[in-house]
């Protein structure tokens, strides 16, 4: 046994909130946090913990490529009152992200035509950018109201 005591988790900055997810994948990933900003319009982040993690302690391609889905995903959800879903996302690594570092994300929309949306984002910890992405979604069927995620 040991008596180590576990480090505090870094504090979550200014402005963000949990993503009050109840079910699913966004539950498993997570925690995740949203806030929105004047210029950018929101964000949406997370904290690298270490089951984020690949084996040099970086964040894993498929929690990033997750997080970018939900990201850029949101650009669409943000406008309309109607469920998504991903028809395609493309995602280029730029640079990694380390274990305890706040991961941030957002996406705007490009274009538009009947239900399909052009998404374009950035992931990034701090000024550096780790992923730029670019992604297609479909708005399907109306959001039950207060329903929740």
């Amino acid at each position: 046994m040991s008596d180590a005591v576990a480090p505090e988790p870094a504090p979550i900055p200014d402005g963000y909130t949990l993503i009050d997810w109840t079910r699913g994948f966004g539950r498993s990933i997570g925690p995740l946090y949203q806030k929105s900003c004047a210029v950018e319009g929101y964000a949406r982040a997370f904290r690298v913990e270490d089951r984020h993690t690949n084996g040099m302690m970086n964040a894993h391609g498929g929690m990033l490529m997750s997080f970018a889905d939900v990201a850029l995903g949101h650009a669409v959800s943000g406008r309309r009152d109607r469920w998504w879903v991903t028809v395609r996302l493309c995602c280029d690594f730029v640079s990694g992200a380390h274990l305890g570092d706040w991961v941030e994300g957002n996406g705007r929309i490009i274009a538009s035509a009947d239900d399909l949306h052009t998404v374009e984002g950035r992931i990034w910890v701090g000024d550096r950018t780790v992923m730029t992405a670019t992604g297609v979604f479909k708005t399907i069927e109306r959001r039950p109201t207060g329903g929740a995620l």
